[in-house]
């Protein structure tokens, strides 16, 4: 199957003029007319990935390896590096990022993931419209996405009739959350202030955590092609002590 054909597949399912304006989904690496027989599907690129992978195979990530313009491949650190073996190696990469958190990935883990019914959506924000004690729901969540330890902010309210839902880093979404609590990672300690201040239950259920699910939420989609789809398991950076 053509690149170029696979891209289209993936732009009618998720298109990718509905990321943000600062995202770089798409196709970052490869010709269009090379021909792909095995399909890599990973959060992140990584050195193992790459070592691992097929010649003439295609990546598609959820996280874009190259975000800012590359003026040069001298110096080869992160992400030059890795962009220079999947050159050597003649891999492609597709990154399908905001666009699929829109379009696929917020629902899937909300609904597949967590086993709640959904409300509503607005934009990036899913609403999950339930009754929870917040103490007895973080013990569920860590249950769930098989977490030890839960970073909370907790203004003092209880008893939770709605939740608010974002995978990935959704800190910035605060001022337009509408909850009694909301869950999402990478919360910073000046938003966490202010949502105390508002009245907002935090719950941070991890950058990687809740966005490990991308491959699986995309193979389902792609195996109808003829291709060799391989679901490649990426390392959380962090690890916890």
């Amino acid at each position: 199957m053509k690149l170029i054909d696979i891209y289209n597949f993936l732009d009618q399912l998720s298109p990718f003029n509905n990321q943000q304006d600062w995202d770089n989904s798409g196709l970052l690496l490869g010709n269009n007319q090379d021909e792909i027989k095995t399909v890599y599907l990973s959060l992140d690129v990584d050195e193992n990935l790459i070592e691992q992978a097929e010649n003439n195979s295609l990546f598609i990530t959820h996280h874009p390896l190259i975000f800012k313009g590359l003026k040069n491949l001298a110096n080869l650190n992160y992400p030059k590096a890795f962009v220079k073996k999947m050159i050597e190696k003649n891999i492609s990469l597709i990154s399908m990022h905001t666009n699929f958190d829109l379009s696929h990935l917020n629902r899937y883990f909300v609904e597949e993931i967590l086993d709640f019914k959904i409300a509503f959506k607005d934009e990036f924000l899913i609403y999950v419209d339930q009754e929870f004690d917040f103490f007895q729901l973080c013990e569920y969540l860590k249950l769930k996405l098989q977490m030890d330890i839960l970073r909370i902010s907790y203004c003092g309210k209880e008893k939770i009739k709605r939740l608010a839902i974002c995978t990935g880093s959704g800190g910035d979404l605060i001022s337009k959350v509408q909850a009694d609590c909301f869950l999402s990672g990478d919360f910073k300690y000046h938003q966490a202030i202010q949502a105390v201040s508002d009245g907002l239950n935090l719950i941070d259920i991890g950058h990687f955590e809740s966005e490990r699910y991308f491959s699986q939420c995309l193979a389902k989609d792609l195996k109808n092609l003829p291709l060799k789809v391989i679901i490649s398991v990426s390392k959380n950076p962090f690890q916890y002590f």
